[in-house]
């Protein structure tokens, strides 16, 4: 019990502060970019669970895992830039862990890999096993807020700096829309048809006319592929 009078004198107690766990992410001064975060406006593919950044000469096309559409590619001028978004926990990364699983198997398929530093960190430089030689890939890694972003740039642009600038670009101006559901780490993030593309599907799956379908006047050709 403490008594209200005392004639000894102590030192003054210290109030006790404690400190809230924050979740803190560093900000970017790039992107790929947050959906939640201020990012520059720009024209961009809403394909759902991601927007992606178009331009002139592009041709999109999407990955589908069954009737799930898990990522897309973007081929430009000989070169193509594979993007995917995956859920990643909240207080770390996976891209360490990933670049390493990514690492083994070109190694198992008889190819080559090695880390080096690319302009959004850590990459692995690989070459793998093609017909009529070893096709040069690089594997990009994007750890964000509770999401991870997975870039695969193929053809010219993976060992010409000029070619690479504009599909890092791409890159650099993704929009992750990771949404608030509760899912397992490296789980796809799913991905949709843009509205005029996925109107366009309806209409043709019903029998009736499909109109010409051109969403952006710059924009880029938009396919399926399995």
């Amino acid at each position: 019990m403490f008594g209200r009078n005392r004639r000894e004198k102590s030192p003054a107690a210290k109030p006790v502060v404690v400190e809230e766990e924050v979740e803190r992410v560093p900000a970017r001064e790039s992107g790929p970019w947050d959906a939640d975060e201020a990012h520059p406006e720009r024209e961009r593919v809403d394909l759902g669970g991601m927007r992606l950044p178009v331009d002139a000469g592009f041709e999109v096309q999407l990955n589908l895992a069954g009737d799930q559409i898990v990522g897309a590619v973007v081929l430009f001028e000989g070169s193509a830039l594979q993007v995917h978004a995956f859920a990643a926990p909240k207080r770390s990364g996976i891209w360490d862990e990933v670049r390493a699983e990514l690492a083994e198997g070109v190694k198992s398929a008889g190819g080559t890999a090695e880390e080096r530093e690319g302009a959004f960190g850590v990459e692995l430089a690989a070459r793998i096993p093609a017909e009529g030689g070893e096709q040069p890939v690089r594997y990009i890694g994007v750890d964000g807020p509770r999401w991870f972003l997975r870039a695969v740039i193929s053809g010219r642009a993976a060992e010409d700096a000029e070619a690479s600038a504009t599909l890092e670009g791409v890159v650099r101006d993704i929009v992750v829309v990771r949404g608030d559901e509760p899912m397992a780490p490296k789980e796809p993030i799913e991905l949709r048809l843009p509205p005029e593309a996925r109107q366009a599907a309806e209409q043709q799956a019903a029998g009736g006319d499909v109109p010409d379908l051109k969403p952006f006047d710059r924009g880029p050709e938009i396919a399926e592929i399995r």
